[in-house]
């Protein structure tokens, strides 16, 4: 199942709105096909793997990250894929949470095949967080934030400078990530300050352009800055307060190509850009969003890539505004990866266990 879920990453940015899915045939102990999900539209899984297999998938195992689907979409149903192949068993990591492609395991069942879902279950649907959350939570988008800090939680020196806190396999990384979201977001005054691009400019091409997000709500956002410059090649969007929608800032957003939309909380905001059909955001700060998204209960899951530099109290914080927390009541975090980037570490962690099951 590890190994299946290796060949699901490679997925990354390519299948969206599908989930990422691997799989692996086994004949005994040995490995006679593996195949994943590799562009929206495109074989899945499953069937890759049974192609790879070629008769010796008869009487194997099949382990899949998600249950196979019993729905025709741009793909036949891999269940009946399976069932025609003459599997014998069948692990799944987890259910298929979609209404409309559920209930390949009791399709299977009914053909004789054995079949055992929830091996792996929590990594599987942590896996594809995303997808699960887009099923089933349609108020807003499932929201990731992203930040490279000092060992001593700085974010930036004591005059506003941020590149380069990380390291050059720490970029390469973000460029990767950024791949797989909507939306990539920031504050206004990180948008103002670092003049970001926001575009995805490393080994994943996505399949779909990630849009902008700049959350400005003074609309104080420069039209010589390179998201409004470069509007019209990449979707941008700016939310406002909505006392600043009519005015003449946002008029000469909108002449550069630039979306304003006016919400009078972050909530709302995220409401109006779920409707604009962002499913998933990536925030890269400031530190005063990052706070106040925290404060709102509004991150699903933290990127931090802390970095082995300190830059003093003067150095901008990684967050402003959280409120203080008791030790015995705190919020703990559920721990999904840690690893190295070159010099910097990555630790990824999530607001609550990635459950399997609605």
């Amino acid at each position: 199942m590890a190994r299946a879920m290796e060949l699901g990453w490679r997925g990354w940015g390519r299948v969206h709105p599908n989930p990422m899915v691997g799989s692996v045939l086994l004949a005994g102990d040995q490995v006679v096909g593996e195949g994943f999900h590799a562009e929206f539209g495109g074989v899945h899984a499953e069937v890759a793997a049974l192609d790879a297999a070629g008769r010796r998938a008869a009487g194997a195992t099949a382990v899949v990250t998600l249950e196979p689907c019993t729905h025709v979409g741009k793909q036949p149903p891999c269940a009946d894929a399976l069932i025609r192949a003459g599997v014998r068993r069948v692990v799944a990591a987890v259910r298929d949470p979609n209404p409309a492609a559920g209930g390949g395991a009791r399709r299977m069942r009914d053909a004789g095949i054995d079949v055992e879902i929830g091996l792996m279950g929590e990594q599987a649907a942590a896996q594809n967080a995303a997808f699960f959350h887009y099923l089933r939570n349609v108020d807003r988008p499932w929201i990731a934030l992203k930040l490279a800090t000092t060992l001593d939680g700085r974010i930036a020196d004591a005059r506003g400078r941020s590149r380069w806190i990380s390291g050059p396999d720490a970029r390469d990384y973000v460029h990767w990530l950024r791949a797989g979201f909507d939306a990539i977001a920031t504050g206004g005054r990180t948008a103002a300050q670092d003049d970001p691009s926001l575009t995805v400019r490393g080994a994943v091409t996505p399949r779909v352009v990630p849009r902008r997000v700049i959350f400005d709500r003074a609309l104080g956002l420069s039209p010589a800055s390179v998201v409004v410059r470069t509007a019209g090649e990449t979707p941008t969007i700016v939310v406002s307060a909505p006392a600043a929608v009519g005015s003449v800032r946002a008029e000469a957003l909108r002449a550069a190509g630039v979306q304003v939309l006016g919400a009078a909380s972050l909530e709302a905001a995220m409401t109006a850009l779920r409707s604009a059909g962002i499913s998933s955001m990536l925030v890269e700060g400031g530190g005063r969003l990052a706070g106040a998204l925290l404060d709102a209960g509004l991150v699903d899951r933290y990127y931090w890539i802390q970095s082995p530099v300190l830059l003093g109290e003067g150095g901008v914080p990684a967050f402003s505004g959280v409120p203080d927390a008791a030790l015995a009541g705190a919020p703990r975090w559920t721990v999904a990866e840690r690893r190295a980037l070159g010099e910097d570490t990555l630790l990824v962690v999530d607001r609550e266990p990635c459950s399997p099951e609605s």
